[in-house]
């Protein structure tokens, strides 16, 4: 399985204990979420998360 930067983990500028690991918690969230809705491709699913408050409710099955 190939690593990809499609949220921006590189740029982050968070560097203390235990924002690391909760920021890291929240990205591998999302990246389940996008794969459990079907998504192959993290950039477009992130890309069309971003498109509309509809999407993400459908993403987190919300009314």
């Amino acid at each position: 399985m190939s690593v990809s930067v499609t949220q921006g983990e590189d740029a982050s500028r968070i560097r203390t204990p235990p924002l690391v690991q909760i920021w890291a918690l929240a990205r591998n969230f999302a990246l389940n979420l996008y794969r459990d809705n079907g998504f192959q491709n993290m950039a477009q699913a992130q890309r069309r998360a971003g498109f509309s408050l509809n999407t993400l409710k459908n993403l987190f099955r919300m009314k």
